[in-house]
């Protein structure tokens, strides 16, 4: 799933709020945490953060001076749960619109024949 928080009511430039926000998503998953490894651009900027899972990964790009965050959830598990993820991670920043897409990735797309 590949989402975009738009209108963020603030957060976006927390190194710490970021990292909780992407535990937050890891644990509403239910997914295994490997590492989560993030940046911060500076004061007043963006941080680009990933959690690196079993199941693959959550990432996060922020653009505070925009409102605005973009969300990439790779998830394998067949009982991960995408959407409570979503809902967690994008909870502590407040967006006024959250806009989604589902892509269907590795076996839930058409592979060519081996």
């Amino acid at each position: 799933m590949l989402a975009d928080l738009i209108g963020c009511a603030g957060g976006l430039d927390d190194l710490a709020l970021v990292e909780r926000a992407l535990r937050d998503g890891v644990m509403a998953a239910g997914a295994t945490l490997i590492d989560i490894r993030l940046h911060h651009f500076g004061p007043g900027q963006g941080v680009t953060g990933v959690a690196l899972l079993s199941e693959s990964h959550i990432s996060i790009h922020t653009w505070p001076e925009h409102g605005y965050g973009a969300l990439d959830f790779f998830l394998c598990g067949a009982t991960n749960d995408i959407e409570a993820a979503l809902c967690a991670v994008a909870a502590p920043f407040a967006p006024a619109q959250i806009t989604r897409h589902m892509h269907a990735r590795g076996f839930g797309a058409a592979l060519p024949a081996q």
